[in-house]
């Protein structure tokens, strides 16, 4: 009986090896023109002005750190906070993006959330 399952299980196992369909990957201009559009809707989402921060790695292995001061269809505009050089990249340059931009109701909720805690561990500890 061992042997049987032993049988179906190769059997299966190697027609799943024969017949399996290939899964072909988007080519490389397919995935970057995906990636730019990633990076254009984060850069949408983040925003424009001093709070929009935002650190970029382009595919020449340039490093830009700032702030997005401007956002137009083909690039954006990320101001150096420390210089005040102004670098334009398009967005198929980008290959990652970090971006750092709380809302408001965010930091309230976290400044609450600090609050709130502050609160408990003093009542714990006042309880003695």
């Amino acid at each position: 009986m061992l042997k049987k399952y032993v049988i179906v299980t190769l059997v299966a196992g190697l027609l799943n090896l024969f017949l399996a369909a290939s899964a072909f990957a988007g080519t490389t201009e397919d995935q970057k023109a995906a990636l730019a559009e990633k990076v254009k809707a984060g850069i949408a989402k983040l925003g424009t002005g001093p709070n929009a921060k935002v650190e970029l790695k382009l595919y020449d292995n340039t490093k830009i750190k700032g702030y997005v001061s401007e956002a137009f269809e083909d690039h954006f505009v990320v101001i150096d906070a420390k210089t005040g050089a102004a670098t334009e990249p398009t967005y198929p340059q980008v290959k990652q993006v970090k971006g750092n931009n709380l809302s408001g109701g965010v930091k309230l909720l976290i400044g609450i959330g600090i609050f709130v805690g502050v609160i408990l561990i003093l009542a714990v500890a006042l309880r003695d």
